[in-house]
């Protein structure tokens, strides 16, 4: 197999984690084409014939062709239908027809003929594995846009989460929505994350974009998302009561950067880029970072869903790579949450689909005592003490928070990172994280 670029922020780790479900679907479509003795079934066969009439140009029936795929992908018709339409609204994949018949082939051949798998690397994407070609470009259009609008000199705090719930806590409760009263942010969350009030959040977007927040959408390659909020021109008193929030002289008044969720090695690398100064004019401009402040979602290994985890150190499995650190955020900040909270290292692993029972077990009976694991939190630290303690780009004591919501126990549940949305149980933790981070940002 030969694996092209396609996209910029993925790594290797990435690559090999989406070959790996690849490959585990190719192995079940061998087994559903094979009988006992390892003979061609009737449904692998017109396949085949179904495949060599499309690459002759012959006219198919597509629903005829459904039948076939319904046994050898062992799903209903109708959901071979759906897949069908979603990869031909797509212009970079092949058919689903084309896809289950090469995939099915390649392990056909490889479990008949014990030939080995082998896997070559595009030369443009070795060459850009370890290259912050997109990261850069990423992160100066952020410094260019805080230096247009006057932003570059102020107090700036960065963080790592989702696209919605900073900006549901400044402007949500200002927003003109007369259809759910504000009460606390929590409550209010719970009511727009409802699939049937997808309106009122545009509301709120829209409010936000009228009153200060700048959106960046993402041009570069990276796929991350970043809103910059400016909290001079917050209403004070449309805040919500939580955050104790006080004016002080505009120079003084924060400027909060939040960039959407980053994974693998994707995290050192825009971190890395957004944290070395701006060069403009030949000169470099170092901005004020007071603090670097990361939530997110990950499998916890004592406790359960929705529970939050507080990190001390970050562990990068497979490697003897760890980074300990003074977290900010602490186990008694969420005391009163009525949630389980766990204080002690993450481990940052490789992949959702290479992780390994036995492994988590040990990270977490050993010395270890890991509370969880996640895929950016190492990567992360390694370009924030880089720039704070070798580079000198930021203040070496640049404050830190850190701090992680349950998706699952893979320990209990056999689940992994991968797992689907958490629905209104990630609400509580979600925004319980971002008040005690915005908290910080607002008066550190």
């Amino acid at each position: 197999m030969f694996i092209e670029m396609t996209r910029g922020g993925s790594d290797i780790y990435d690559i090999l984690t989406h070959l790996t479900f690849m490959y585990i679907e190719a192995e079940k479509i061998r087994k559903n084409s094979l009988d006992i003795r390892n003979r061609k079934n009737r449904s692998w066969l017109m396949l085949e014939s179904f495949i060599q009439d499309i690459e002759e140009g012959k006219e198919v029936n597509i629903e005829v062709g459904f039948t076939y795929l319904n046994t050898i992908l062992g799903r209903t018709y109708d959901e071979i239908s759906n897949a069908y339409l979603r990869f031909e609204k797509s212009a970079e994949v092949n058919n689903l027809f084309s896809v289950t018949y090469w995939l099915g082939k390649l392990s056909m051949e490889e479990y008949l003929t014990q030939v080995d798998r082998e896997i070559t690397f595009s030369p443009a994407l070795r060459e850009s594995l370890g290259n912050h070609i997109y990261g850069e470009a990423w992160a100066n259009n952020i410094k260019k846009t805080l230096w247009e609008n006057h932003l570059f000199d102020r107090p700036i705090h960065i963080i790592s989460a989702n696209l919605h719930s900073v900006m549901n806590c400044f402007y949500a409760k200002s927003a003109p929505i007369k259809k759910i009263k504000f009460e606390h942010p929590e409550q209010f969350a719970e009511a727009l994350s409802l699939d049937n009030n997808a309106d009122l959040r545009q509301i709120v977007m829209k409010h936000a974009l009228q009153s200060g927040m700048i959106q960046l959408s993402d041009t570069s390659g990276t796929n991350i998302g970043v809103q910059i909020f400016d909290t001079a021109k917050l209403q004070t008193k449309m805040l919500p009561v939580e955050l104790h929030f006080k004016e002080k002289e505009t120079k003084d008044m924060p400027v909060i950067i939040v960039m959407d969720y980053a994974f693998g090695e994707q995290a050192y690398e825009t971190m890395d880029e957004l944290l070395k100064p701006y060069l403009l004019e030949g000169e470099k401009k170092h901005m004020r970072i007071k603090s670097i402040n990361i939530m997110g979602k990950a499998g916890i290994l004592e406790g359960g869903k929705g529970d939050i985890m507080i990190p001390t150190a970050h562990v990068f499995e497979g490697t003897a790579d760890n980074y300990p650190f003074e977290n900010a955020i602490k186990s008694k900040d969420f005391e009163n949450s009525n949630l389980g909270v766990y204080e002690g290292t993450m481990i940052t692993v490789l992949g959702t689909s290479l992780q390994n029972k036995d492994i988590l077990t040990y990270f977490s009976k050993s010395s270890w005592k890991a509370v969880g694991l996640e895929m950016e939190g190492a990567h992360y630290q390694k370009a924030i003490q880089a720039a704070a303690k070798i580079r000198k780009n930021i203040d070496p004591d640049v404050k830190l928070r850190y701090a992680y919501y349950a998706s699952d126990n893979p320990l209990e549940t056999g689940s992994t990172l991968a797992s689907g949305s958490l629905g209104l149980d990630g609400v509580k933790p979600t925004y319980l994280i971002t008040l005690e981070m915005l908290k910080g940002c607002l008066h550190g």
